[in-house]
């Protein structure tokens, strides 16, 4: 038991400080290889031998504040040919009248109108059958598109080939004038931005950003578009799309400002969600994983159950630990500190190491994110404690879900005002 113990513990500590290595290796090689265009930053995007058209899909749901910001800015592209198409998701605040207005003040722009709330992936799908192109940009109601993204995203689609079924952009967040801001924005740099650089090496991603990705529209048929029924819509279409073969890619340059929740209530609905979410979609899918024909995935596949086994094995260790204080437990099971020693202090200094490598990475998109390492001495401690939480509470509500039942949507925690 004791050996057993030893192994335990021993993955705890080892497995992020392997991923670290990797994801940092993987970003590095990232950013030489694919992400150096001509030494070109994001408002200098290429040069494309033709400019097909593209749909922007907006779902707004109770968006009334921000819906005039997010389109306004939606029609300062560059990109010189394109529609908007909104979908009013049975907003019970003032969307409806917003759009109204702002459907008389663009001719480019679009309007739809659901009674009632039939989920994001529902509102998507009404956008996508109704637009007239064969690319389409998917962004949230509450977000604001870079001027050049769309050009960035279309660039793929235009140079890549006709496998390339998605694009996944680059998300920044926002507001950072809370610690739980500012944190969030050093997350999205080096977890996120350097896992997505990473999983592109693989050759597969996890998920695309929902909240601003490019698809093709032929890819889209193939897979069905949106499930309705999945409560993370953007990770099941990233699966189903790469399990039927077609290409999904990383676009650092097509930026999209976002909001974050910054109270620790909004932050666990949306933790909760993206972990029980994971789950959802390798419960469809492991299936298709044993074919010798989705080997590709397969590496993106066992990083994730991994991860979650690390939350659980993570979770289990906190409960000796608490467990050794109030009983007197023999030897193999006794924790005595979860404090870290040696090994600890090895991964304090590596997830230091990976924050810095991400901001050089990542400081050509969002000018000051230095400004945030202090602040990220607090990520191990507080999110991973969070991510540990979701994923113990997230992965039963996943395997015991219901299928076919319509995943609603509500509205989001955008942080502080």
């Amino acid at each position: 038991m004791s050996e057993i113990m030893y192994y335990i513990t021993s993955f705890a500590y080892y497995y992020p400080l392997f991923m670290a290595y990797v994801w940092m290796i993987g970003g590095v090689y990232y950013r030489f290889h694919w992400e150096h265009v001509g030494g070109k930053s994001y408002l200098e995007p290429p040069e494309l031998d033709e400019y097909p058209g593209v749909s922007i899909l907006l779902p707004c749901f109770n968006e009334g504040d921000l819906a005039e910001e997010t389109i306004g800015r939606l029609f300062e592209q560059t990109y010189p040919n394109f529609e908007v198409i909104a979908v009013n998701d049975g907003s019970s605040d003032n969307t409806k009248e917003v759009l109204d207005v702002l459907n008389d003040k663009y001719p480019n722009l679009r309007v739809i109108h659901l009674a009632e709330n039939q989920g994001k992936a529902m509102a998507m799908n009404m956008a996508a059958l109704m637009s007239k192109n064969e690319y389409l940009v998917g962004i949230d109601g509450d977000a604001v598109l870079e001027k050049n993204a769309v050009h960035w995203l279309i660039s793929h689609f235009v140079n890549g080939g006709h496998r390339v079924g998605a694009v996944t952009g680059n998300p920044r967040v926002r507001n950072r004038t809370t610690l739980l801001g500012k944190i969030q924005v050093g997350e999205f740099s080096s977890i996120i931005g350097l896992i997505k650089r990473a999983q592109r090496i693989y050759g597969r991603v996890f998920t695309v950003s929902g909240v601003v990705s490019a698809f093709r529209k032929t890819a889209m048929h193939r897979v069905g578009y949106w499930t309705t029924d999945m409560i993370t819509e953007d990770i099941d279409v990233s699966w189903r799309l790469q399990l039927d073969h077609w290409d999904v890619r990383y676009e650092p340059n097509a930026l999209c400002w976002i909001l974050m929740p910054e109270t620790f209530k909004g932050l666990w609905k949306q933790r909760l969600r993206w972990a029980q979410g994971g789950m959802e979609v390798f419960k469809r899918y492991f299936k298709q994983l044993l074919s010798w024909r989705k080997r590709r995935m397969w590496l993106v596949a066992f990083e994730y159950i991994v991860s979650v086994l690390w939350s659980y094995v993570a979770a289990l260790m906190i409960f000796l630990w608490l467990l050794g204080k109030f009983f007197t437990m023999t030897e193999p099971l006794y924790i005595a500190t979860i404090l870290p020693g040696w090994n600890g202090v090895v991964l304090g200094i590596t997830c230091l190491l990976q924050f810095a490598v991400s901001i050089m990475i990542d400081s050509k998109y969002d000018i000051g994110l230095g400004k945030v390492y202090y602040w990220m001495i607090w990520y191990p401690i507080a999110y991973w404690l969070l991510n540990v939480a979701t994923v113990i509470v997230g992965v039963p509500k996943a395997l015991l879900r219901t299928e076919g039942v319509r995943a609603t949507w509500q509205s989001p925690d955008r942080g502080l005002s």
